[in-house]
């Protein structure tokens, strides 16, 4: 074969490898079109509450009145919510279990334990009986030892947008308040 004959053999390789890469670089600039739309379907205006509460209780005893049923009980019994309520009608009721439900405020407050790292950490699946079925949102609790006893971080998220304010003042109204005054 002279060299003619050669480059027109290579040609046709050539070809094929121009257009798939065209055809590839065409697929690209469609697909394109497509990530700008699923943009459109993320909310940029996401709520969230960031709490940082001082305790002069040690994080051990924070966390056991947060997944104690009966000692949650009792810091209930400081909440303006249950003033209302009849607590031996409904009490609390909490799973120390990873996956576990809870009820509290009479049955107003429930969900499930997601995560439970001893004396340092609580994640809940957590609801208000008012919100659509199906809906919930995620607390955390996170715990640390503070010179002064511990320090509390608090992350909620994923609530009906328009709750933040509601939720942040009834947080401290129905859990800090009580908290504080039931570890004495």
């Amino acid at each position: 074969m002279n060299s003619q004959a050669s480059a027109s053999v290579s040609n046709p390789g050539r070809r094929r490898l121009l257009f798939s890469g065209m055809a590839a670089g065409a697929i690209l600039l469609r697909s394109r079109p497509s990530f700008a739309e699923a943009d459109g379907e993320i909310s940029r205006t996401a709520e969230s509450i960031h709490q940082e509460i001082a305790f002069s209780a040690k994080p051990e005893r924070i966390y056991r009145a947060l997944t104690n049923s009966a000692e949650f009980q009792k810091v209930e019994s400081f909440s303006d919510a249950m003033r209302s309520l009849d607590m031996n009608a409904h009490p609390a009721q909490i799973s120390a279990e990873p996956g576990g439900p809870f009820s509290l405020f009479g049955g107003y407050i429930s969900g499930r334990q997601i995560e439970l790292v001893q004396n340092q950490r609580i994640v809940q699946a957590w609801r208000v009986g008012s919100w659509d079925p199906g809906i919930y949102s995620i607390a955390r609790f996170e715990l640390a030892p503070s010179d002064s006893g511990a320090r509390l971080s608090f992350d909620h998220t994923g609530f009906p947008q328009g709750a933040a304010e509601h939720l942040a003042s009834g947080w401290h109204a129905n859990y800090w308040e009580p908290l504080r005054k039931f570890l004495g």
